[in-house]
């Protein structure tokens, strides 16, 4: 079965093995080549793939890139400040999540 990544107001399919391409993955975060291969030379992505060409990003991967690339408009910030703002919210999301598995966090 597959599945469809909306990008504003193009989407893009996913196969049944649910992985896109380079191309693809720009084109479901409405972004641009460039951009994606400076998120991967960034680390914010780790796509599978011994070069840009065979590159293979997963669902995960387009969440996380549309997410930086909305704090990098709504903060009016470069990639880099935006990749350590998102790698925060991710941390305290994680810890959140471990306080309430715990019990230990407020209704």
């Amino acid at each position: 079965m597959s599945k469809s990544i909306i990008a504003s107001s193009v989407s893009v399919w996913i196969g049944d093995e649910g992985v896109l391409s380079l191309e693809e993955m720009a084109l479901a975060c409405g972004a641009e080549v460039d951009c994606i291969v400076e998120l991967v030379e960034l680390d914010v992505l780790a796509p599978q793939g011994a070069d840009a060409t065979a590159w293979r990003f997963a669902a995960a991967d387009v969440q996380r890139a549309r997410r930086l690339l909305r704090l990098m408009r709504d903060f009016e910030t470069n990639l880099e400040a935006a990749a350590v703002i998102l790698d925060l919210l991710e941390e305290t999301e994680r810890l959140r999540a471990r306080l309430r598995r715990a019990g230990l966090a407020p209704d």
